[in-house]
């Protein structure tokens, strides 16, 4: 796997695929373009010229759109999931296992890469609505020996300006990594690999998409709850939710049915599956698994701040601060509180080796869009997802499409 590749799911940084997850400067969780900053306000009534119906016409266009992607991009299988007022268009093409000939299909679970890093910091925003922690709070507070701990924010930390160093993209890490996959990593050994590199720049200063805010947003939430991430996460936001596909592992367990993932995020660059290695190297920032049902409710929940039968996932005042997207280096893209925004498209994407994720609502529409593929090899220095959200919405809404760039060597 190359240090871009890897990279690109953590730190689809300043300017690509930022809402990947990269390691060591390969692995990456995911990451977003510079968009146009939307306005939490937007209105979320559908207007005939935002939202195409899906018709059958509509439908011919995007089954014949996907599979040329698919062969332009030699992808071994996607899912594609959309959903507006008016119809729906859920399909699955190719294969989930290049082996045995296993087709894709639209209930397989799947690693979602940095599509976690909206379940962590949603923890945290939780915990600032109990008033458990404050998001001007410094990220010394809650744990020691991070530099400029005094000064860097926890709000910093969720909106990727912290200046701190991401260790995906330390190349000691990458060596350990590529090495031998199947390893487990602590958090603590993560941040290790961070910080014995320089800070970037001053918190506060730049956009820099780093792994390493969301590794320490895990640690905060573990020491306030007193529960290990994955038990906070279940019972606080996955039942309340009603996702019962999606889990943050512990180990490198993968539940069944699932799609082998293929990479090239390898130590010789030879393609391999990846579908048993172990994710714990990316945890609150990439380590997550869910399914295309499941993420289909996240993404509208995660966008609104509201639980699916209406209820509050967080307060208005606090999701009205996580989708405040400050510009990033990317033109027409903004990051506000773990969450991008592309020409209206509100969410996130995600990569890690062999598998890539986007998962997007429009609220002016009432539009959610879900992408999943196992592979996460690029075409033309381009993530897989953004060819195929660019395509999709150039179809189905035109005046929103998702054109979100990646620059590989910043996932």
């Amino acid at each position: 796997m190359t240090h871009s590749r890897l990279c690109r799911a953590a730190a689809t940084t300043a300017a690509a695929g930022m809402f990947a997850l990269p390691i060591a400067g390969v692995a990456g969780c995911g990451g977003p373009a510079v968009l146009a900053k939307p306005s939490p306000s937007v209105s979320t009534s559908a207007s005939p010229d935002e939202v195409r119906d899906i018709t059958p016409g509509v439908t011919q266009q995007l089954d014949a759109v996907v599979q040329r992607i698919m062969r332009e991009a030699n992808i071994p299988g996607v899912t594609v999931g959309l959903w507006t007022p008016d119809g729906n268009y859920v399909r699955s093409f190719g294969l989930a296992d290049q082996t045995n000939g296993q087709a894709m299909s639209p209930d397989l679970y799947t690693r979602i890469g940095s599509v976690t890093k909206t379940f962590t910091v949603t923890a945290l925003l939780q915990l600032v609505d109990r008033h458990k922690v404050n998001l001007d709070d410094p990220i010394g507070k809650y744990v020691e020996g991070v530099p400029n701990g005094s000064k860097i924010t926890l709000r910093e930390l969720a909106g990727m300006r912290s200046g701190l160093f991401n260790y995906s993209k330390d190349e000691a890490f990458y060596e350990a990594l590529t090495t031998d996959p199947h390893q487990p990593f602590a958090p603590k050994e993560l941040l290790g690999y961070a910080f014995q590199n320089h800070v970037l720049f001053p918190p506060g200063k730049k956009f820099e998409y780093s792994n390493t805010n969301l590794i320490l947003l895990g640690l905060v939430i573990e020491k306030v709850t007193g529960q290990q991430l994955h038990d906070y996460i279940k019972k606080d936001l996955l039942e309340p939710t009603g996702l019962d596909h999606t889990l943050l592992p512990v180990d490198a367990t993968f539940p069944t049915p699932h799609a082998q993932g293929y990479t090239t995020q390898t130590a010789n660059g030879d393609i391999q599956d990846a579908a048993d290695w172990n994710p714990s190297w990316a945890w609150a920032a990439g380590g997550m698994i869910s399914n295309l049902q499941d993420l289909r409710v996240w993404a509208r929940a995660v966008a609104t701040g509201k639980l699916p039968g209406g209820g509050d996932l967080i307060s208005p005042d606090l999701q009205k601060q996580r989708l405040t997207t400050p510009p990033t280096p990317i033109p027409g893209i903004g990051y506000g509180l773990g969450i991008f925004s592309v020409q209206g498209w509100i969410g996130h994407n995600g990569s890690l080796p062999g598998y890539e994720s986007l998962v997007v609502y429009l609220p002016s529409a009432r539009a959610t869009l879900v992408v999943l593929l196992n592979t996460d090899i690029d075409h033309d220095n381009q993530e897989p997802t953004t060819l195929f959200g660019e395509e999709i919405t150039k179809i189905v809404t035109p005046g929103h499409v998702f054109n979100l760039p990646a620059e590989p060597a910043a996932r």
